[in-house]
């Protein structure tokens, strides 16, 4: 789908720029200048999509459905399966996480999409079948499900509406306007694409440094640090490698997809697999330049508890992944 802008990516760094594809410099710019043109081009196709949901749907009969009606949890399980079945990574995800809200679902029942999307997807499935067999696969996905499921039911809990930033506040009272102006009017989709074209791209333009800056920190790290670094300091066994591994993924960034490869270098060199896994799940999941993107959204006490949530269910299945494998 987006061969295109790898082909340019590789074409302005390596062509026109003349930079060593091998070199740590050519690496770290290719995933900028990809990245950065996918994510943009997501954001605004992302928002722009639920622009369209939000001014059709009934999304204040499905918010009420799912605040007064007793689902017994399905509704954080059934976020966490759509994050699973949808190919974002963590960055791309944060535009849906933006539209959900605005569109009234509940913070915990979009915490579940948040947390899962980027950690499971059906080309790292594909990878991990093929890498490591059926059984580390269902355990990886069944336990991605299930860590957004219970992740966000836990931060649902919490009540945690009050902690977000006063721009997606902003953007609440705006979208609760147009959709009282788009009943009221009758507007046809044609009288509405203006508006929600410039509602989308005024999103995009709101979050797009955030972008900027935390890819350009994951390309730094992606080109720059080497893998034989995290390798020698997991591949012990020991109880604290799988925090560890977490806390060394925390400055990483890449898709489920990107880091399947390296884990499978990392379990080569003996590195625990639940260990890896730990460290895949951080690196997609929990990492600073997605908490870079989340500071539009999130005030920063929200931020750590959402970190801190996550980072505990990590743990945990690292533990799990290597009593099971």
């Amino acid at each position: 789908m987006f061969d295109w802008i790898q082909n340019f990516a590789d074409w302005l760094i390596y062509s026109i720029f003349s930079i060593d594809a091998s070199s740590h410099l050519g690496k770290a710019l290719n995933f900028f200048v990809y990245d950065t043109l996918k994510i943009v081009l997501l954001l605004f196709l992302i928002v722009f999509i639920m622009g369209i949901v939000n001014a059709y749907l009934p999304i204040e009969k499905l918010k009420n459905y799912l605040t007064q009606n007793k689902l017994f949890g399905l509704e954080y399980f059934f976020a966490s399966l759509f994050g699973a079945i949808t190919p974002f990574c963590s960055c791309s995800s944060v535009p849906l996480f933006i539209g959900f809200v605005r569109g009234g679902i509940p913070l915990g029942v979009t915490f579940s999409f948040l947390i899962t999307s980027p950690l499971v997807n059906e080309v790292a499935v594909a990878m991990f079948l093929g890498m490591f067999g059926i059984k580390a696969t269902v355990i990886y996905v069944t336990s991605g499900i299930l860590l957004g499921t219970f992740g966000g039911w836990l931060l649902g809990k919490m009540k945690l509406e009050h902690l977000l930033t006063d721009w997606v506040k902003q953007l609440l009272n705006q979208s609760s306007s147009q959709n009282d102006s788009f009943e009221e009017e009758q507007l046809t989709f044609r009288q509405r694409l203006p508006e929600i074209t410039r509602s989308a791209w005024g999103i995009v333009r709101g979050v797009l440094l955030y972008v900027v800056i935390g890819i350009g920190i994951g390309a730094a790290m992606h080109g720059y640090v080497p893998e034989q670094f995290f390798a020698t300091y997991l591949g012990s066994g020991a109880w604290w490698t799988v925090p560890l591994a977490v806390i060394l993924a925390v400055p990483m960034y890449a898709n489920a997809a990107g880091i399947v490869p390296v884990i499978q270098v990392f379990v080569a060199k003996g590195v625990p697999i639940g260990t890896a896994i730990a460290f895949m799940m951080a690196t997609v999941g929990l990492s600073i330049p997605e908490a870079t993107l989340l500071k539009k959204v999130m005030t920063f006490k929200l931020i750590a508890i959402f970190f801190a949530v996550v980072t505990l269910f990590i743990i945990l299945s690292g533990f799990l992944f290597n009593a099971l494998l």
